[in-house]
């Protein structure tokens, strides 16, 4: 939170609503964990309430942990991408919050990447960076995706929770959105959030996205290709990434923090730096974590595509019939009716 904003809980608290406890998602209550990293359990330093990890071992809220609550409040800013995990943890919270009948409440927030793109999951590839069958950039609010996950029941064995969703006011779809503070400490601006589902791909390869730097998510290099004009040298720096990848090492690649940014989501980037490892002679060092990049994509049929050669738009075509029918599907839950599509 900015330094003259107020958090939620402290509004909460000086309205005397009982507080008991607050769970905290990847990236820690305050938002400023690195991404992985393990978040522990504790206490708010503001208010002194005990603070919950729901990021690690423990990512569903306990029958014991939501005995003694009435209802559980959901207050995070997505950024509109499918493996960002603020919405798998949510899932798990509707979960818990059905299994134990507890009402569950989404103040919502606007969609500041309110594009629908990309290959739908598939169930082969269900994990923490993919709980729904919804594509990459999935276009709804963390209050439209819930009200899908209780529709579709994809909650386990079919439950549906006790939902309210407060509606945002003055913010429609395809309306542009900036955030007011950082979702996390890798997506320092509209920029990074722009590029990021584009980008997240690269995490399952060799190729830096700019971590340990002040742009992450906007620039992109390798220290195995030469061949670009771009050269940046990733740090351990506090507040963004204690140990990033190729630390210390020059990586050669693109300052994307002037380009147009994609409106929705692009391969290219990935496809132009598979390309250039391949010219290298160094293909075989590109995907280095290829399952992490088939669960990131939902699908190894993107990779499967890139290392075969096809271009952007022949790989985009092969999920097209599948994302046009999430689009009729998603129609359903909108509480924001489109200005654009």
């Amino acid at each position: 939170v900015g330094k003259n904003a107020t958090h939620l809980l402290d509004t909460l608290l000086a309205l005397d609503i009982q507080v008991k406890k607050v769970f905290a998602p990847e990236h820690g209550f305050r938002g400023n964990a690195d991404a992985g990293e393990t978040v522990k359990n504790g206490r708010d330093v503001k208010s002194g309430l005990p603070i919950l990890s729901l990021y690690g071992k423990n990512k569903k809220p306990s029958a014991e942990q939501l005995a003694d609550i009435d209802v559980v409040l959901f207050d995070i800013q997505d950024v509109g991408a499918r493996f960002y995990t603020y919405i798998s943890t949510m899932h798990y919270v509707m979960e818990a919050c059905a299994e134990q009948k507890k009402p569950f409440i989404v103040t919502d927030r606007p969609n500041p990447c309110d594009y629908v793109d990309g290959p739908i999951r598939e169930a082969s590839k269900k994990s923490f960076v993919g709980m729904h069958a919804i594509p990459v950039l999935h276009g709804c609010t963390v209050g439209e995706l819930a009200q899908m996950i209780n529709g579709e029941k994809w909650l386990k064995g079919g439950l549906q929770c006790q939902l309210t969703v407060i509606p945002v006011e003055g913010w429609t779809h395809g309306q542009a959105y900036s955030l007011p503070v950082k979702p996390s400490p890798n997506l320092p601006n509209d920029r990074s959030i722009a590029l990021y589902a584009s980008l997240c791909g690269f995490e399952g390869t060799t190729v830096s996205v700019g971590r340990g730097t002040y742009m992450p998510f906007q620039i992109i290099g390798s220290p195995h290709v030469k061949g670009f004009d771009y050269q940046f040298t990733p740090r351990s720096l506090e507040g963004f990434d204690k140990n990033p990848l190729h630390k210390d090492k020059a990586c050669y690649g693109l300052d994307l923090r002037s380009v147009q940014a994609p409106e929705g989501l692009s391969l290219s980037y990935v496809i132009t730096f598979y390309q250039a490892y391949k010219q290298a002679g160094k293909a075989d060092l590109f995907f280095s974590r290829a399952s992490w990049f088939d669960l990131l994509m939902g699908t190894s049929s993107v990779r499967q595509g890139i290392i075969e050669g096809k271009d952007e738009a022949t790989i985009r075509a092969s999920w097209q019939k599948e994302l046009d029918a999430y689009k009729q599907m998603r129609q359903r839950y909108l509480i924001y009716r489109p200005l654009t599509y």
